[in-house]
């Protein structure tokens, strides 16, 4: 992920439903959900939802797929790992390798939960 991305991905994440709707979808798990359980896990409304979920997958944070009428959506654990990986590429005085096992455990721990 470069600079513009990841600004837009942090962008995404600084408001208050899409932080919420990102980290529920992470707690659904490779199962996901769709967007009317979304809305109503949250109580928001089906149509502010659906701009909320779009700013998310224009971002790189969420995936969906398509099952009929229904739109499944998922957390995008690469998109996220490329946000946080960018951001600390250069950690650690530019010892970026010091921060590699802290990325990759995060990253290991979520990806059976969100594949």
């Amino acid at each position: 992920m470069d600079k513009l991305q990841t600004i837009s991905a942090l962008s995404a994440l600084a408001q208050d439903t899409r932080i919420d709707v990102f980290r529920l979808l992470v707690a659904a798990g490779p199962e996901g959900l769709p967007a009317g359980e979304i809305a109503e896990a949250l109580g928001v409304r089906q149509n502010t939802m659906s701009a909320n979920l779009s700013v998310l997958l224009h971002a790189g944070l969420v995936r969906n797929v398509r099952e009929g009428r229904t739109v499944r959506y998922f957390a995008d654990m690469e998109g996220m790992q490329g946000m946080l990986s960018f951001l600390l590429e250069k950690c650690c005085g530019g010892r970026a390798e010091l921060c590699a096992p802290l990325l990759a455990d995060l990253m290991n721990d979520n990806k059976e939960c969100c594949e």
